[in-house]
């Protein structure tokens, strides 16, 4: 590109003024915007026509700091002409430097669809409630700021009106945010550490996981339930170990048959935005009932209020004392499955999972049960 010619121009604009602004041919490129362009407006203005002395005296002062404004960026120009390589390198690197890591994690966030978009929103509102409402640049991140923010998420108070602390393993799940975002700036030259690299983690907290147990399971689908559509959707969950958000959205064109190999949904899950391949067995086919449009869903008419109001009658109604909620089926499908002998990574793909490891919290509770009936034999 040939060397830039920096001008000082006006445009008119209301109540007889003129804003002054600098003209540069061909354009240079702007690290602000992320581009080139032709025009800096300097934000000084002068009158159009000066209606006495002091007016005039005010544009001769107005032009005179514009064109010390112009003859600067002429010379910086003229300078960056003369750069070296590694100067050049410098410069862009000090200009991404500067750039908002705080609109960058806003960008990244702003890309997520569905529920997770919710998660990393309320990520990123934490975020700016640690640096108090000022911006943050990329040079501006390290490794000690970076864990002075999973200090303040281990002692921060839910957004919701309850105000309570939040868990540990939400805290997890909002510093993974911050942790995903170092991430992918390193990835793009954005930061030259590899911050994420260096920084600790939060220990995750195993939840407790409610599930029932095979003469449990058929003791409730032995009891008549409040409502039909419940019961099927829950032996559904009961036997595919899908969650209640994808079997709500569930259609006819995700079901497949493969000839001598049965049936099979494939789906995009709602919550980790993967997509899954699982077989289903005979019996769990049957309780989609009669195939309709591709597009319609195939749980017509279900509604979640109702599945949260007929649940726990039913629970009651079926003499089980536990605290059950939906979500519990996809527990039992998974601890079901092992208790019958099937291997962790096989029930790890069913589910969906994106690590084994978040598997193996079923393997401890089976083998927990496992350790409580050795100690119920006793020869003493």
């Amino acid at each position: 590109m040939s060397k830039s010619i920096v001008t000082l121009r006006k445009k008119a604009i209301s109540q007889g003024r003129m804003s002054l602004y600098l003209d540069f041919y061909p354009p240079v490129w702007n690290s602000a915007i992320n581009d080139y362009t032709r025009r800096e407006f300097l934000k000084i203005y002068v009158y159009q026509k000066p209606a006495d002395q002091y007016q005039k005296i005010a544009n001769k002062e107005s032009l005179h700091t514009a064109e010390l404004i112009r003859a600067r960026r002429q010379n910086e120009i003229n300078k960056s002409e003369i750069y070296s390589a590694f100067e050049k390198e410098q410069l862009v690197i000090q200009a991404v430097g500067n750039e908002s890591f705080l609109q960058y994690y806003k960008n990244l966030g702003n890309k997520k669809v569905g529920n997770n978009l919710s998660i990393w929103a309320c990520a990123i509102i934490h975020f700016e409630a640690f640096l108090k409402g000022r911006d943050l640049s990329f040079n501006e991140v390290t490794v000690t700021l970076i864990e002075d923010y999973r200090d303040y998420l281990l002692k921060a108070k839910s957004l919701r009106k309850n105000k309570k602390q939040l868990s540990r393993n939400t805290a997890l799940s909002y510093y993974n945010k911050i942790k995903t975002t170092l991430k992918a700036a390193y990835r793009e030259d954005k930061l030259k550490t590899d911050i994420n690299a260096k920084i600790g983690s939060i220990k995750e907290m195993e939840s407790q996981r409610n599930f029932l147990t095979l003469e449990e399971t058929r003791r409730l689908f032995e009891t008549p339930c409040p409502k039909l559509i419940v019961r099927r959707i829950s032996m559904f969950s009961v036997l595919t170990g899908l969650r209640y958000s994808d079997i709500a959205k569930l259609t006819w064109s995700e079901l497949h048959h493969v000839e001598n190999d049965g049936h099979y949904i494939i789906f995009r899950q709602k919550k980790t935005e993967g997509t899954a391949s699982i077989p289903i067995s005979d019996e769990a086919f049957e309780l989609l009932g009669k195939r309709r449009g591709e597009n319609e869903k195939v749980f017509k008419d279900l509604n979640k209020w109702d599945v949260d109001r007929t649940l726990p009658v039913w629970v009651a109604l079926s003499g089980i004392s536990k605290h059950i909620t939906f979500h519990c089926f996809r527990h039992t499908y998974a601890t079901l499955q092992l208790t019958a002998g099937t291997d962790i990574f096989t029930i790890s793909k069913m589910l969906g999972h994106k690590s084994v490891k978040t598997t193996q919290i079923y393997a401890k509770v089976i083998d927990q049960k496992k350790r409580d009936a050795a100690g119920r034999i006793s020869l003493e």
